[in-house]
């Protein structure tokens, strides 16, 4: 079976360059140095005592927040704090982990980072970035899962707005679960070598976690034990692969489910269209193999059945594959035959579905495809069948639906065609119509006009990126901003 080259993502990228090393630094017992007693200290020992450290405070005076926290002690049953109603001298450095100070001056400091570096102990002075060895990120906590995010203290707000979003990802119950991988992790060693049957458990465990919103019950470990129990004994069975369709959605990555994510980062084999962005790949696992299966009207392309094939062969090789398809699987994507094929194979499949291009492109454009003054319904059409042409079994007069919304998919060698036939079963010329070509991506191109129009507005954007057609009275609102747009360019002009 013949595979077609892999022009894009071969192999994993190297690793770009970093501004900081990011380290998670074990601290359970440690002796570490915080000089000041400022607010800011505070949140600075705060954080140590919470990483398990003793943490001895040196400060003549101390704030009411700090005051209270040392009242209030840690919340790490090994952290604590031991304050010293003294200023810092050299002396205080032996045997200490890390050192921390704020100090006002400059010049203090310098002295307080010199004599820090001269005992050996890593040392940080808050908000003065000259008189640090090392930084402190924003922080997600779902301990023993730790987030950190740095911008190398170039944009502090850009950071704290990272760590919102990952906050909201990350759901609270996920430190439960982190919990009890860790607690499992010896005695699933233990009961399953390391390769695909261990790696198959977890990506299972994971699965699990992320779809719960709720903290394991204390019998989740023993039937997760069990589990492994069934798979160390049937490897045959369980060394099975599976295959997972995805949908990419119409290739702006920000707009992938979290579950597409999920599973680009567990696959072994990535099956991908053309269509497919560069940007959606990279979210890929960096190890999983990538091979271009892309079908693209005149051009060479993977057969279908070649497709099949090739899935049904990676699965029983034990491989998790994704098929990775732009847009919705289930939406002029083939899935039909390649869930049938794998059915027949007995190769478990699963489907994750993605933004279908109608949907971002009504978003792009600021209009409801249903808009209830408009359109009561709305129609995907394909615009070509097998042979190239449009299919020969549309029911026009049905499609010519002025109450209706018709979007037309790979529609834009056949446009001209989709405008006569319209016209041909009683749609008015000047129905409105939109072309967006290539929608979501930064090369989006985009055309408004009247159906009568739609053969000169192909012209103008062109078929050889995805095209996608939609015609009907819902996009009145487009074709408005359009005409404004073209009236304020014929007056510059």
């Amino acid at each position: 079976m013949d595979v077609l080259p892999q022009p894009r993502n071969e192999a994993p990228a190297r690793m770009e360059p970093l501004a900081k090393l990011p380290v998670f630094w074990a601290l359970e017992s440690k002796r570490v140095i915080v000089a000041g007693g400022s607010d800011a200290a505070a949140w600075k020992a705060e954080l140590l005592a919470a990483c398990g450290a003793e943490v001895h405070v040196y400060a003549d005076a101390l704030s009411d927040t700090f005051e209270k926290l040392i009242l209030r002690g840690a919340e790490h049953p090994q952290g604590g704090f031991i304050h010293h109603s003294q200023a810092w001298d050299e002396t205080i450095f032996a045997g200490a982990a890390i050192a921390i100070a704020d100090c006002e001056e400059n010049g203090e400091a310098k002295a307080f980072f010199d004599a820090a570096r001269s005992a050996g102990v890593p040392v940080n002075v808050i908000d003065k970035p000259a008189f640090c060895q090392f930084q402190f990120g924003s922080i997600v906590n779902r301990s023993p899962v730790v987030v950190s995010i740095s911008t190398d203290g170039a944009a502090p707000i850009l950071a704290q707005a990272i760590r919102r979003r990952i906050e909201t990802l990350l759901p609270q119950a996920l430190k439960g679960w982190a919990g009890l991988a860790q607690s499992l992790r010896d005695r699933i060693n233990e009961r399953l070598a390391p390769g695909p049957l261990r790696r198959a458990f977890w990506e299972t465990f994971v699965d699990r976690a992320f779809s719960s919103s709720d903290t394991p019950e204390e019998s989740v470990g023993g039937l997760l034990l069990e589990q492994a129990e069934r798979l160390r004994e049937a490897p045959a069975h369980s060394s099975r692969g599976r295959v997972t369709l995805v949908g990419a959605g119409p290739g702006d990555a920000e707009l992938l489910t979290l579950k597409a994510v999920r599973a680009l980062q567990a696959a072994d084999v990535i099956l991908f269209d053309d269509l497919v962005s560069s940007e959606v790949l990279e979210l890929a696992r960096r190890e999983a193999k990538r091979m271009l299966v892309g079908k693209r009207g005149g051009r060479t392309s993977c057969r279908q059945e070649e497709i099949n094939d090739m899935m049904v062969n990676l699965a029983k090789a034990g491989k998790h594959v994704v098929r990775l398809k732009s847009g919705d699987p289930m939406i002029f994507g083939r899935a039909g035959e390649e869930i049938a094929h794998l059915d027949r194979e007995n190769i478990p499949v699963d489907v994750i579905p993605g933004i279908t291009a109608a949907s971002a492109m009504a978003s792009r454009l600021g209009i409801s495809l249903t808009h209830r003054d408009h359109a009561q319904s709305v129609r995907f059409v394909t615009g070509h069948s097998r042979h190239g042409g449009l299919p020969a079994d549309i029911d026009w007069r049905s499609v010519a639906d002025n109450r209706a919304t018709n979007v037309f998919y790979m529609a834009g060698r056949t446009a001209h065609l989709i405008a006569d036939r319209l016209i041909e079963a009683g749609l008015a010329p000047t129905t409105p119509a939109v072309i967006v070509s290539e929608v979501s991506r930064s090369s989006e191109r985009r055309w408004a006009g009247e159906l009568s129009d739609l053969a000169t507005g192909i012209g103008e954007i062109g078929y050889d990126a995805p095209v996608l057609i939609a015609v009907g009275h819902a996009l009145a609102a487009a074709l408005a901003v359009d005409r404004s747009i073209r009236s304020d360019l014929l007056g510059a002009a």
